[in-house]
């Protein structure tokens, strides 16, 4: 799997995650929303970063994957922390 492939499935995992949350969100106690903004802009840099990472380097950088992989960790991390609220 290339660098393309991995980041566009770890993508594609984090904002299905993200739409099904979405839905809950409408019921979550104050303090889930907190940490749902707080969060969504952490996914909005990673957008941001993986976009970069494409369209800068079509080689892979283990730097770069790493740091893609750690943010995005946070944010699934967050994510899961925010489903066991609801």
């Amino acid at each position: 799997m290339d660098i393309n492939d991995e980041i566009a499935k770890l993508r594609d995992g984090l904002v299905q995650q993200r739409d099904e949350l979405l839905v809950q969100l409408n019921l979550a106690k104050l303090d889930a929303r907190d940490e749902w903004e707080t969060v969504e802009s952490k996914l909005e840099e990673w957008q941001l970063n993986a976009k970069g990472v494409l369209d800068e380097a079509k080689d892979s950088s283990e730097d770069i994957m790493a740091s893609l992989s750690l943010l995005g960790d946070e944010i699934k991390a967050a994510y899961e922390r925010i489903k066991s609220r609801l």
